[in-house]
């Protein structure tokens, strides 16, 4: 139960203790069918939700800060609106479970997936699959109710041309890091191209707004499911771009702006939400999660490399 120390790495200076004991009274208080099935945390945990393994078809998440519980009901609340717009597998929400036992967040039960996260830079999905999903966002419907939804606009859903000072402050904490094997000189090079751009607006269109290699699942070269949905917004979608610069080589990125037929602009913003994104992952997950660090070094050189 919340108290336990037996928990994943501390990742939030916020973080709510999660144990195996605590997710099995949750079942039992809201979801008997499912108390007694065996139960597993995950080494692949994120950094927003602690996941467990339950049985063979299911998994449970639970947020890991305070005010998590938005995510859960947004995934819940939209989630199925996807299931025919995109042509990969997206989570079901199976049921979704109220605080209790000191965890103060609302929680979910949703049908596992099959399929491993595809290698940064590996060719392990085509892009065509990539292109199909970011098209398939952008067609489908949002209706007046997520216009009108507050938690359903973040700032990834934002024009770029309004952080600048966000990107400089970054490049100042990243310089910190003296084992960061990045150019730095030569990505706020480019930020300044990004800076120089007309402003644009794109949208409003729905976004993933996290749409990276750790969000994603594929199994014999192909994409099978995108996962979590807990940053899905509405506004302009360029951030969800960043996807060809994390996932795929030169020639399959030229192929990815080839079908998306995007142009010069475009394709630098999503360089530089790339780097903006990366820049930000570096200094906050620096100790807790290398794996994600190293994820975003490859999206990082390779939007220099343009």
């Amino acid at each position: 139960m919340v108290g336990s120390t037996t928990m994943s790495a501390r990742m939030h200076d916020d973080e709510l203790m999660i144990d195996a004991d605590l997710v099995r009274s949750l079942l039992r208080r809201d979801h008997a069918a499912y108390a007694e099935l065996p139960l597993r945390p995950l080494d692949s945990t994120g950094s927003t939700n602690r996941l467990f393994r339950l049985g063979d078809e299911h998994l449970v998440r639970l947020p890991r800060q305070p005010r998590g519980s938005a995510t859960i009901t947004q995934e819940a609340r939209w989630l199925p609106g996807f299931a025919t717009s995109l042509a990969v597998a997206t989570p079901e929400v199976v049921t979704v479970g109220e605080p209790g036992f000191g965890y103060p967040e609302r929680w979910s039960v949703v049908r596992w997936l099959d399929g491993g996260k595809p290698a940064p830079g590996a060719g392990d999905v085509t892009a065509a699959d990539l292109a199909s999903v970011v098209t398939g966002l952008r067609r489908t419907e949002v209706p007046q109710e997520a216009l009108d939804d507050p938690e359903l606009r973040w700032y990834r859903g934002e024009p770029i041309a309004g952080f600048d000072a966000d990107v400089r402050f970054r490049l100042k904490e990243c310089r910190e890091l003296a084992d960061l094997e990045l150019d730095l000189d030569a990505v706020e090079t480019v930020w300044d191209q990004v800076m120089a751009l007309p402003l644009a607006e794109a949208g409003p269109h729905w976004l993933h707004g996290d749409l990276l290699a750790e969000n994603l699942l594929a199994r014999d070269g192909r994409l099978t499911a995108v996962l979590d949905f807990g940053a899905l917004s509405v506004g302009d979608p360029t951030v969800d771009l960043i996807c060809a610069w994390e996932l795929l080589d030169a020639a399959g990125r030229d192929e990815f702006r080839r079908i998306l037929d995007l142009d010069d602009a475009t394709w630098l913003r999503s360089r530089g939400w790339a780097l903006f994104i990366a820049l930000m992952t570096f200094p906050y997950y620096w100790q807790t999660m290398p794996v994600r660090c190293a994820d975003r070094l490859v999206m990082a050189r390779a939007a220099l490399a343009g």
